[in-house]
């Protein structure tokens, strides 16, 4: 399976911010899309999303043949969360899967979930605004995971988590990867380096992928450096 971008574009007055961008995404692995602040990579995970109407271009998804996606397909795990805070995360997880339940392909008992999310038991019955931030985040990305889209735009989900819980996270999508397309947006780069597959380059309105090849950590944080430095 693949996410095909084909010449998208996107402006803003007159700035352009995503410039004739093609690219493809594929299944089972975890992509790092790095950019300097501003360089737009919420604006493209916006108009894969469809929050956005694009300027031109085409995005489709490509499993035995070729299609326009589906919302259905995205997953999209917002940097700041935003969830039902007058529900109790057990409630909440109750009404998405009631909402979702011909979507979901393995239903399970709702305490399996918070159980792989590692939300422990005297918060599952908590209302939401009195999660904190991280906490709020976890549900964001279990409810996404639940529905197991195609395509996973997870954008800055780990910056809310503490050491622990953020290594927590990284294991968990490692063991997901094999069923998604996952685009990871970080301006971190040494966590783009230890969670993803691949290397992917905002700049300029322009994606590149930054091969790992041989180099070695130092070598490959000075390509992708020198790649999102100013002209």
């Amino acid at each position: 399976m693949k996410l095909i971008i084909e010449n998208l574009k996107k402006s803003f007055d007159k700035k352009e911010v995503l410039k004739n961008i093609n690219f493809e995404f594929k299944k089972g692995k975890i992509y790092g899309l790095l950019g300097r602040n501003g360089a737009g990579k919420t604006t493209l995970f916006n108009c894969l999303n469809e929050d956005l109407t694009i300027d031109g271009g085409n995005i489709y998804l490509e499993d035995k043949i070729k299609r326009k996606l589906e919302p259905e397909d995205i997953g999209y795990v917002l940097s700041i969360p935003n969830v039902p805070e007058f529900l109790t995360g057990r409630e909440f997880l109750k009404f998405f899967i009631e909402i979702n339940k011909d979507r979901i392909k393995k239903d399970k008992p709702i305490d399996d979930y918070f159980e792989f999310m590692k939300i422990d038991k005297m918060d599952r019955d908590k209302l939401l605004k009195d999660y904190s931030h991280g906490m709020k985040n976890k549900m964001q990305m279990l409810v996404n995971i639940i529905a197991s889209p195609n395509i996973l735009l997870l954008d800055e989900p780990l910056t809310s988590f503490d050491v622990v819980v953020a290594e927590e996270m990284k294991q968990m999508l490692k063991s997901i990867k094999k069923d998604h397309i996952i685009i990871f947006s970080t301006h971190i780069m040494e966590l783009a380096l230890d969670l993803c597959d691949e290397i992917v380059i905002l700049n300029k309105g322009m994606l590149e992928q930054i091969p790992k090849d041989d180099l070695d950590d130092k070598e490959l944080k000075t390509k992708i450096i020198e790649a999102l430095k100013e002209e």
